[in-house]
C-alpha cells in the first residue's frame, strides 16, 4: 500500500458531515491509548474528532478515493495510507505501518497494537456533489461510481456491457429493486448510456407512475450498481473478520451502515462473534467448545438524534453498531 506523507488543511464540513461523531467519540473513549483505525477516512471528521477527544490515542486512517488527500490533517498521532479496508491485513502488515504503529502502543494497554477499527460506510457528500464521479442522479455526469482506481470496472461498463438477467440480479441484489427487471429490459433496449441523467431518466420511464411518485425512482438502481462497481459488501465481510482479528482483548471496532444490506452483513458478524455455547441446554457438558470473541456494545443499533438529521438529513439512515473484543 502506498504510503502518503501528512499534509494541510484540515477537514471542513463543506466537504463531508461526519455522521455521529459524539457517539464514536464515546464508544472509543474507554480506550486506554493504542491506535484507532478509520477504515473509511472520507473527509477526515471521524478522524480528527477522535485525536481532539482521546489524547492518549494515535490514529491509522485509509480510505481508496485520491481526492481525500487534501484533507489529510497535520498531526504527530496520525498517519494516513491509501487503500483498501478489504486489505486491512496488507495494510497494518508493511513495515512502515507495523513501525509507526509500534512507535506509538508501546506501553499501552493493548499489547503494541491496534486498540479499535471504525467503519463508516457507504458514499461521501463530497462524493455525491460531484457530477464528475457519477454518484448522483441529481447532476449530470459520466456513469462512472468507482470510489477509487482500485476499481475494475465502471458503472457505465455494467449498464452498456452486461445482459438483462445480470443487470436484474444486480438491481434486486444490491438494491433491493421491486421492479429490477422492468428495468433492466429498458435499458438494454434504450443502451448505450454515457451520463447519469439518461440513465436515470429510462429508470424513471420504466417504473409505475405510483413509485414515481415516492422517492427518486433512480435511487435503488444507482445504489446497486455503486455497490457492484466497487464490490462493497464483499470488501465489507472481509473488512469486519480483518478488523475483529486486529483488535486485542477490549479492542472496539464500531460500524456506521446507511442501508439494510450493510447493516444486516455487520449485525449477523457481531451476533455470530457473541455467540457462545450452542449446545442443547439439557447437554450437561459442553461439547461444541465455542466461546464468545465478541460483547455487543449495541443490542440495537444506534441512531441520530433529531437534531443531527435536522442538521444533516443524509444522516437519516444512519446505523451504529459496536463491539468489544473478549477473547484474543
Amino acid at each position: 500500500m502506498a504510503q502518503t506523507p501528512i499534509s494541510s488543511p484540515p477537514p471542513e464540513r463543506s466537504y463531508h458531515d461526519p455522521v455521529m461523531t459524539t457517539e464514536i467519540v464515546e464508544l472509543f473513549a474507554p480506550l486506554t491509548g493504542g491506535v484507532i483505525v478509520d477504515a473509511t477516512f472520507g473527509g477526515g471528521g471521524h478522524s480528527a474528532a477522535l485525536l481532539s477527544a482521546l489524547q492518549d490515542v494515535s490514529v491509522l486512517a485509509i480510505d481508496r478515493d485520491p481526492d481525500v488527500m487534501s484533507r489529510v490533517p497535520v498531526d504527530t498521532r496520525f498517519r494516513f495510507v491509501s487503500g483498501n479496508f478489504g486489505d486491512l491485513d496488507q495494510v497494518l502488515a508493511a513495515r512502515e505501518t507495523r513501525v509507526w504503529i509500534r512507535e506509538r502502543t508501546a506501553r499501552d494497554s493493548h499489547g503494541g497494537g491496534v486498540a479499535g477499527v471504525l467503519f463508516d460506510l457507504g458514499v461521501s457528500s463530497h462524493q455525491l456533489d460531484q457530477p464528475g464521479r457519477g454518484f448522483s442522479y441529481h447532476h449530470a455526469g459520466p456513469l462512472d461510481m468507482r470510489m477509487g482506481p482500485d476499481a475494475s470496472i465502471s458503472a457505465a461498463d455494467i449498464v452498456n456491457g452486461f445482459d438483462a438477467d445480470e443487470l436484474a440480479d444486480i438491481f434486486r441484489r444490491y438494491g433491493e429493486e421491486r421492479y429490477a427487471r422492468r428495468i433492466a429490459d429498458r435499458i438494454v433496449r434504450r443502451r448505450p448510456f454515457s451520463t447519469t441523467v439518461e440513465l436515470a431518466d429510462v429508470v424513471a420511464d420504466a417504473v409505475p407512475a405510483a413509485a414515481r411518485r415516492q422517492r427518486h425512482p433512480a435511487r435503488r438502481v444507482f445504489q446497486a450498481l455503486r455497490i457492484a462497481v466497487n464490490e462493497e459488501l464483499v470488501s465489507l465481510a472481509r473488512g469486519l473478520d480483518l478488523a475483529i482479528d486486529s483488535v486485542g482483548p477490549r479492542g472496539r471496532v464500531a460500524v456506521i451502515a446507511y442501508h439494510s444490506l450493510e447493516d444486516r452483513i455487520v449485525k449477523r458478524r457481531f451476533v455470530a462473534g457473541a455467540a457462545g455455547c450452542v449446545c442443547p441446554p439439557d447437554l450437561p457438558v459442553c461439547g461444541c467448545g465455542q466461546v464468545s470473541e465478541l460483547r455487543l456494545l449495541t443490542r440495537k443499533p444506534a441512531r441520530p438524534t433529531p437534531e443531527e438529521v435536522e442538521a444533516n438529513p443524509r444522516a437519516r439512515s444512519a446505523r451504529l453498531r459496536a463491539v468489544e473484543r473478549v477473547a484474543a
